[in-house]
């Protein structure tokens, strides 16, 4: 039986990624594998740099003033590090979620933070708008996708500092004037690659400007001085992350992709609202194209709808414990024959009730 593979992370990947990976395993350079070559044979440096210019390829970003790197720790890394970095006396965030909050909490250790605003207090269903961000600050940092509550930021403020922005769940999903971003981090694992890498887009000429020492794992020049090759990088991660980019540039890039991915959404949540069993969990205007969240109106009949959707070989759909419910997570390589089967079984069950 098919699989359609709705999972928040890590994510679905396209099937041809998966099969060169996996190839990659067993004879990467000349009968060796991937993963037992060295990290600074001309073989792998070659993915890393192939790797670091498909990013600003597809971001537009080349030729910009911008580097990429692929680092590990994940978003959570990312949290400290944009500190370390950028924060010399006070910052402003924006609170949309849990990883939000989770990073607001990281920079706290070094300097004053402002929440410029939070829609902690409606369980983060909603994008605060029409907030000021202060101009005689370090950055302004915001969270693009909320994997959790399936929110997501349609459009960004002007910002008179520079905008720090945790892409982790849709980066490479939609176009943006992505220059209007001083710094991109988004971890691999929901909508590029395995579990393992970080990417990080930033712009050189915000860096260096904060008077403490920065251990050199944790310092953005470093990286760059070093190609992304300061310490071992995970080489497994890196090169699945680069074979996904290719595949995207294949496609047509982040043009094309978005096409689909609105395809996806506009049928996910047409079934949300059109089906009375169901509710959506978001606000109309803020609903997230790569996480629809939404809920039984008749909690009764969960075991039913659970049985229903995992016979027709879907995985991943239940939402996270602090929203409960169901969460159907679109990246780009799920393609739209999975959602058609996902809104088959809800008709099915609205049928039935």
């Amino acid at each position: 039986m098919q699989k359609h593979n709705f999972s928040a992370g890590p994510c679905v990947l396209p099937k041809e990624v998966i099969q060169k990976a996996s190839e990659a395993l067993l004879d990467f350079d000349n009968g060796l594998s991937l993963i037992e070559i060295s990290h600074r044979s001309k073989s792998f440096v070659d993915v890393m740099e192939q790797a670091r210019s498909l990013a600003l390829e597809l971001l537009g970003l080349e030729g910009k003033g911008y580097k990429a790197l692929f680092l590990q720790g994940g978003a959570s890394m990312q949290f400290l590090m944009v500190a370390q970095n950028l924060l010399e006396k006070k910052a402003a965030y924006l609170n949309t979620g849990t990883w939000a909050d989770k990073a607001i909490k990281e920079a706290k250790i070094y300097a004053d933070i402002i929440e410029v605003a939070s829609s902690k207090d409606a369980n983060y269903n909603y994008i605060p708008k029409g907030f000021d961000i202060p101009e005689d600050l370090d950055y302004f940092h915001c969270t693009s996708n909320n994997t959790i509550f399936g929110t997501q930021m349609k459009s960004f403020p002007k910002s008179p500092i520079p905008l720090v922005c945790d892409m982790s769940s849709d980066i490479f999903s939609r176009t943006l004037d992505f220059s209007q971003f001083d710094l991109i981090y988004a971890g691999a694992q929901k909508n590029m690659g395995p579990a393992g890498t970080t990417l990080i887009i930033v712009k050189e000429d915000i860096l260096g400007k904060v008077s403490r020492k920065i251990p050199s794992m944790l310092d953005y020049k470093v990286h760059i001085d070093k190609s992304s090759m300061f310490n071992t990088p995970p080489v497994f991660a890196v090169y699945t992350s680069m074979l996904t980019m290719q595949w995207l540039k294949d496609l047509g890039g982040i043009k094309a992709i978005e096409q689909e991915n609105d395809k996806k959404a506009r049928l996910m949540y047409s079934e949300i609202d059109l089906n009375p069993l169901f509710k959506g969990f978001a606000a109309k205007e803020d609903r997230s194209d790569m996480n629809a969240t939404f809920t039984l109106v008749n909690e009764d009949l969960k075991e039913t709808f659970d049985t229903m959707w995992k016979e027709a070989g879907i995985n991943g759909l239940s939402g996270h414990r602090s929203v409960g419910g169901y969460r159907a997570s679109m990246y780009n390589a799920l393609s739209l024959d999975s959602v058609k089967v996902l809104v088959e079984v809800m008709n099915e069950l609205e049928s039935k009730a």
